[in-house]
């Protein structure tokens, strides 16, 4: 059955945070990526599958700050894909703790294999990982 949606938490680094004691704006771009990896893994899949020969650049993201996390905070990330087309995959992500939203993110991939000259050129999402994502209904990413 096709997922499109995932939640995972970890625990910030004090190597995450900057001289105010609070994350660096830099490492939300993280978190993101590693939620994303967590949700192929749940999928039983790899985002770096040998096998299937492809890559997931990012080709636009964006990040929206609402209250800082600190050191030891455990936040919640909530992912969500918010599109899927033949060749690319939007996701949309929520960071929380205690409850309280704290930022919301984005990013959309796109699947690329790499020309013989070394290129990356766009391609179609293998069937074995299309089938396993859905973009979510649209009651799910309102608001």
């Amino acid at each position: 059955m096709a997922q499109h949606e995932f939640t995972t938490t970890r625990r910030v680094e004090f190597n995450e945070t900057d001289a105010a004691g609070i994350v660096h704006f830099s490492n939300f771009y993280r978190y993101m990526e590693y939620a994303e990896h967590a949700f192929f893994r749940s999928l039983g899949r790899s985002i770096a599958d040998a096998e299937l020969d492809i890559g997931w650049p990012r080709v636009h993201s964006h990040c929206d700050f609402k209250k800082p996390l600190k050191f030891e905070d455990e936040v919640e990330i909530h992912l969500l894909v918010s599109a899927k087309t033949s060749k690319s995959i939007t996701y949309q992500f929520r960071f929380s703790t205690g409850g309280t939203e704290v930022a919301r993110g984005g990013f959309t991939v796109v699947c690329v294999r790499l020309t013989e000259a070394g290129e990356m050129k766009a391609a179609s999402i293998p069937p074995e990982i299309a089938a396993l994502i859905e973009a979510a209904p649209e009651e799910k990413l309102a608001g």
